[in-house]
């Protein structure tokens, strides 16, 4: 979609222009001071000025990162998790020496309100005006796929931490910048699928979406995968994240003869999913991705939020490696979370923490906060022993997710906490 990179890539160029300009006012400035000599500090003018085609001088300037998250509104929950992730990842590269020979990185947030429109903005801004190397992502698909064009056009990795259409990374950008230490929705809805037929032993499923690109990326997999496991789709029903009532939806769904729902939605929605099936009084079977973990949903579901259950790619409550146990102990001193079950949101924690610390690597393995390079870095890794998983290869030109099947867990509320799913089997 974007073609081969020139050699001059655009956001070396804007950098370039930038130097360009506070050069001349420099210059200018030094002109109007009559009779004065500029004294020899030992760093001529050309030293100090990076080559615009990422050639770039040794600094003690911070790597600076960007996050574009909702850090308010009803997910919140989720952006604040992330940060704590991302954070606690900071920390311990910095304190172990920083990047590039101990350049330090530095994080800087910006909120998406969980809307498409801020999102775009915010990342044009980070990286045009905050020049960061590298922008993670929050929780809505919506805001992701919407930002899409502008990493591929200013040439800067974007790394997924949670949200999970599965056009984020499988899209049609060449070269692709979108990575992902995330849940694809192709991936989980096959394994949602999975769950549904060994837990309950289903035939049929009602698809219960939200009415948005996450919604529609999740029902082509759902439809995908249903006949691998002799299951049917008894009907797809979709509802928008203003409709305080889905009873005629559920309804539907439920003289269809479906035997389980696969939900699909964030808190907020999906409490008006659970207080509506109180309505219509249908005990039924609720299977459902992870958007419920991102907010306050137990408090806005009620007495029955701890009927769904969800997907997850990582649970604290399990004993833990020496990882594991290290991240816990950081999130106490930082946080002051003492219990895993003070940890809200786990997934956002998890993988935003090997997210960055795949990142820091890629930086130092490219030797430079160039995108091309980071991308180039971020696709030949060497192996990395993360909290979720060791990561042998996590990126390679055919696939840009770092996690698989293999890493989901199921999980349920229990009160306002996270708990793994008891087998059933």
């Amino acid at each position: 979609m974007t073609g081969k990179q020139n050699k001059i890539g655009r956001r070396s160029l804007l950098k370039g222009v930038g130097y360009f300009a506070t050069g001349m006012a420099i210059s200018q400035l030094a002109s109007c001071a009559s009779g004065e000599q500029v004294a020899d500090t030992g760093n001529s003018a050309t030293e100090a000025t990076p080559n615009i085609e990422g050639q770039e001088v040794a600094s003690n300037e911070p790597v600076k990162l960007g996050l574009v998250a909702a850090l308010t509104g009803k997910s919140a929950l989720s952006g604040e998790a992330i940060t704590r992730g991302l954070t606690v990842a900071i920390d311990e590269v910095n304190q172990a020496g920083g990047v590039l020979g101990g350049r330090s990185l530095e994080l800087i947030s910006r909120d998406d309100e969980s809307n498409p429109a801020k999102g775009v903005a915010a990342a044009r801004e980070l990286i045009e005006q905050e020049d960061v190397a590298v922008v993670f992502g929050g929780l809505d698909s919506p805001v992701s796929l919407a930002m899409l064009p502008v990493f591929h056009e200013l040439e800067t990795p974007y790394m997924g931490v949670w949200a999970a259409a599965t056009g984020i990374t499988r899209n049609d950008f060449d070269p692709n910048y979108a990575f992902r230490v995330s849940a694809n929705d192709n991936i989980v809805d096959k394994f949602l699928l999975r769950y549904a037929k060994e837990q309950y032993n289903v035939s049929k499923v009602g698809l219960m979406l939200i009415n948005n690109p996450w919604g529609e990326s999740n029902q082509q997999g759902f439809e995908e995968w249903a006949t691998e496991y002799d299951i049917e789709i008894a009907g797809v029903e979709k509802f928008n994240e203003e409709d305080n009532d889905v009873t005629a939806q559920l309804t539907r769904l439920k003289n269809s003869g479906a035997e389980a729902l696969m939900l699909v939605a964030n808190a907020a929605p999906a409490a008006q999913v659970m207080r509506s099936l109180t309505r219509i009084n249908w005990d039924v079977p609720i299977v459902s991705h992870w958007g419920i973990s991102g907010g306050r949903f137990p408090e806005l579901a009620g007495d029955i939020a701890n009927k769904v259950e969800f997907v997850q790619t990582y649970s604290f409550f399990d004993a833990q490696e020496e990882t594991g146990q290290k991240v816990l102990n950081k999130l106490d001193e930082k946080f002051q979370l003492k219990e895993p079950s003070d940890i809200l949101a786990p997934v956002g924690i998890a993988n935003s923490y090997d997210a960055l610390m795949l990142t820091a690597k890629a930086i130092d393995t490219a030797g430079s906060t160039e995108g091309s390079e980071i991308r180039e870095a971020l696709l030949n890794l060497p192996p990395h022993e993360g909290l979720i998983k060791t990561y042998d290869r996590p990126f390679t030109a055919d696939n840009y997710d770092a996690l698989t099947e293999d890493d989901y867990i199921m999980v349920r509320w229990e009160g306002n906490k996270i708990v793994p799913v008891e087998d059933k089997s």
